[in-house]
């Protein structure tokens, strides 16, 4: 097998004869497997996430109204193009910027566990034997006191972490695992701006499920296929060790 045709099977574009081919070869090899599934996942969670877009209805301005001009649909769309980009301008843009980054923290940390969770021989960059280089690292290149906080009262032992582009700047990405090998991550992103805090906030991005809060400059997001009420309690703890 090679990497375009586990590719090909995880997006479904294969005809039934070569899906029965490409899952005998993978019922032998756990490692493509473990790949595939992850590619499966990050599969569910885009549509989860984008497909909804495809629902929207039509804006009533943009549509053809009979007895109208062709030409006139489009112009009325530019117009609330131009109209757009000038309350953009003239306006204070603080308010769009912190709804777009409400929205995108839940995502984009779902996003990344997805991506990594299902790994099995590369989860994290730098393992947790590395703790203390890994943390000094991370707060380094954030230019921001980083924690990776302390869940085995809770089951969970790190699995180490990893350093993430993010929207604003650097990502710090800490993983977790149980005992029975259920991960959870969290996602540490860097803010630009002036200082502010919210509450705790909860997002379900298709199966996985993110409990996010921002703390001054740190954007922080706690991500797993736990349930909601199991995670909130990881959360609680995450929140309560770093803000003492």
């Amino acid at each position: 097998m090679n990497e375009e045709q586990l590719h090909a099977y995880a997006d479904g574009l294969l005809d039934r004869e070569e899906r029965v081919r490409i899952e005998a070869a993978l019922a032998a090899s756990p490692a493509d497997a473990a790949r595939v599934n992850a590619w499966m996942r990050q599969n569910e969670l885009l549509r989860a996430t984008f497909s909804p877009v495809l629902d929207e209805p039509i804006p009533g301005r943009l549509r053809l109204v009979p007895g109208r001009r062709k030409w006139l649909p489009y112009a009325m769309a530019a117009a609330w193009v131009v109209l757009g980009v000038a309350i953009g301008v003239g306006a204070s843009g603080l308010l769009r910027d912190r709804a777009a980054e409400s929205a995108s923290l839940p995502r984009r940390a779902a996003v990344a566990h997805a991506v990594y969770s299902p790994e099995v021989r590369h989860p994290v960059e730098v393992g947790a034997a590395e703790q203390e280089h890994l943390v000094r690292w991370l707060s380094k290149r954030m230019d921001s006191e980083i924690k990776a906080p302390l869940l085995q009262p809770l089951g969970y032992e790190l699995v180490g972490g990893r350093l993430l582009p993010g929207e604003q700047g650097p990502v710090a990405h800490f993983m977790y695992q149980d005992a029975r090998g259920q991960r959870l991550t969290l996602y540490v992103s860097s803010r630009k701006g002036n200082p502010r805090d919210t509450a705790f906030r909860f997002s379900q991005e298709g199966r996985v499920a993110v409990f996010y809060w921002i703390d001054g400059k740190l954007g922080y997001a706690l991500s797993s296929e736990l349930d909601k009420a199991t995670l909130l309690k990881v959360a609680t703890s995450v929140y309560q060790q770093l803000n003492p």
